[in-house]
């Protein structure tokens, strides 16, 4: 069904074609194309304002020699490149910034989308203040951490020729950038949510700063757009939305995604467009990424599995589908210039999805709740969270749960890894999906989904001991304080919310 590669649906064959049917029946594929917010709901709001990511394409090539000269104007005497962002404004810079693409000698692209004080330092002491531009971006210019980065950065080095921001006109973050006379204000279109934002400013101008071609990604997601722009019944993101859909009508809502090793990090930039556009209303689909296909006797029958391009070589995918567990295969050619496509086919693919299971994909309502929490505990002091025992959480696995293990640590920490080995192992244990968040990464991606989605996820916490502390100029704390407050707003909100979620010692989480 998507090109040459057929699918191999099993038990979700005929419901995929059912939901197919409703897309072709709703004159789904032009309604979105047309911006016709009735899709999705008759009211407006956060939807009208927010489909400006199916013609930005074309706007950013029109334009692509202007940028591009602005980017090379802010580059001379600098060697390193630090993107302070979080969610939609750091997911795509950190897929460039790992993609392999740039060209040798070009400045290296750094992106900075952390709290954990011991992170904040490597990351300074990895870009020399006088060869490093700092680039903030931020669609509100409101966001905590980058805003925290950022005068972090001022301080350090307040030279405003290595200062830019990217953000949406008029503001906080432009005035900012005005009153000290930033080298470059990027002005995005503001008809683009976060994490649709991929292949408009916020994704093209760290990848010109990076020296990638971004002009080739443009040109393979433009050459996609037409193909997207095919009835249903022709249109791979219809096929797509409606297995996807499918799925969580029959219980199979974990979408696990294989993506090809070197662009891992492609499969953190799809978590949070799945996972913040659908966990609500107490539904949605839970995006498994980063965890190794198994066998199939790991797997629950919870499941659908993507594979991108050759994420899977070693037939993994045959023996899953002669299991019945149902598989789809989408063409990939592995290169960057190929993950333009790949974003404008999941953006609309998850548009689609919404539309037919009723979810408003471009809002994000029970992403405040942890925001205000965390503002709190920085207000009020830290709350007394006494550690649970980890077996006690996760002896409430049931089939068809996920397990999320949510760290907040320096992401080079090689804990992180060891991590990553844990959830196998509770994978292969409980047979069920497992996924590892870093904090507070995590929060603007699938913290939307882990309080709006389905009550299935069993939550545990980990939060490092960080040796030093980073001060944050003009706060009445630092990086360090910032991290624990957030991880105890999300821990708080969580169990406000009914879920199972504690937090668990590290050492015990590691001996499972």
């Amino acid at each position: 069904m998507l090109d040459e590669t057929p699918d191999r649906l099993g038990p979700l064959a005929r419901p995929a074609a059912d939901a197919l049917a409703e897309l072709e029946a709703a004159d789904a594929v032009a309604r979105v194309w047309s911006a016709d917010h009735t899709l999705w709901r008759d009211d407006p709001t956060e939807i009208a304002d927010r489909l400006g990511w199916l013609t930005v394409v074309p706007e950013v090539l029109a334009n692509l020699d202007g940028i591009a000269a602005r980017c090379a104007g802010l580059l001379a005497g600098v060697d390193h490149v630090l993107l302070a962002g979080m969610g939609g404004s750091s997911l795509f810079p950190e897929v460039v910034a790992r993609s392999g693409a740039a060209p040798a000698g070009a400045p290296a692209l750094h992106v900075l989308d952390t709290t954990d004080p011991g992170a904040v330092a490597r990351i300074g002491a990895d870009t020399p203040p006088d060869r490093t531009l700092v680039v903030a971006a931020s669609k509100s210019g409101t966001t905590l951490e980058t805003r925290s980065h950022l005068e972090w950065a001022w301080a350090r080095h307040p030279d405003a020729d290595r200062f830019a921001v990217i953000t949406d006109p008029g503001s906080e973050l432009a005035a900012l950038a005005g009153e000290r006379g930033f080298a470059a204000t990027f002005e995005n279109r503001p008809d683009i949510g976060g994490r649709y934002s991929a292949l408009s400013l916020f994704g093209v101008v760290p990848a010109l700063l990076a020296g990638t071609d971004a002009g080739a990604l443009l040109k393979n997601a433009a050459a996609m757009s037409e193909r997207l722009r095919a009835p249903s019944s022709a249109n791979p993101a219809a096929h797509l939305a409606a297995a996807m859909a499918a799925g969580v009508r029959r219980g199979r809502d974990k979408l696990t995604v294989a993506v090809p090793a070197d662009q891992a990090t492609f499969g953190l930039w799809l978590e949070q467009l799945i996972a913040e556009s659908t966990g609500k209303d107490g539904t949605g689909v839970v995006p498994i990424v980063g965890e190794p296909l198994g066998p199939p006797e790991v797997y629950g029958d919870d499941r659908l599995f993507v594979a991108v391009g050759d994420a899977a070589p070693g037939g993994e995918l045959d023996a899953l589908a002669a299991a019945r567990h149902p598989v789809v295969a989408l063409p990939f050619d592995g290169t960057f210039p190929g993950l333009g496509g790949q974003v404008l086919l999941w953006e609309l693919a998850t548009a689609l999805a919404g539309a037919l299971l009723g979810i408003q994909p471009f809002d994000q309502p029970d992403v405040a709740a942890a925001k205000a929490a965390t503002a709190a505990v920085l207000a009020d002091g830290p709350p007394a969270v006494d550690p649970v025992q980890v077996g006690d959480l996760l002896g409430t696995v049931a089939p068809g749960d996920y397990v999320a293990i949510q760290a907040f640590v320096d992401p080079a920490d090689p804990v992180v890894e060891r991590l990553e080995r844990v959830r196998v192992a509770l994978r292969d244990r409980l047979r069920v999906a497992t996924t590892l968040g870093l904090g507070p990464r995590f929060l603007h991606s699938t913290g939307q989904l882990h309080k709006g989605g389905p009550p299935t996820g069993v939550f545990l916490q980990v939060v490092g001991d960080p040796d030093t502390d980073v001060p944050i100029p003009g706060a009445p704390y630092g990086f360090a304080a910032l991290e624990r407050a957030q991880a105890d707003g999300d821990l708080l909100t969580l169990r406000d919310r009914g879920r199972r979620a504690g937090r668990v010692r590290l050492d015990e989480l590691l001996e499972v």
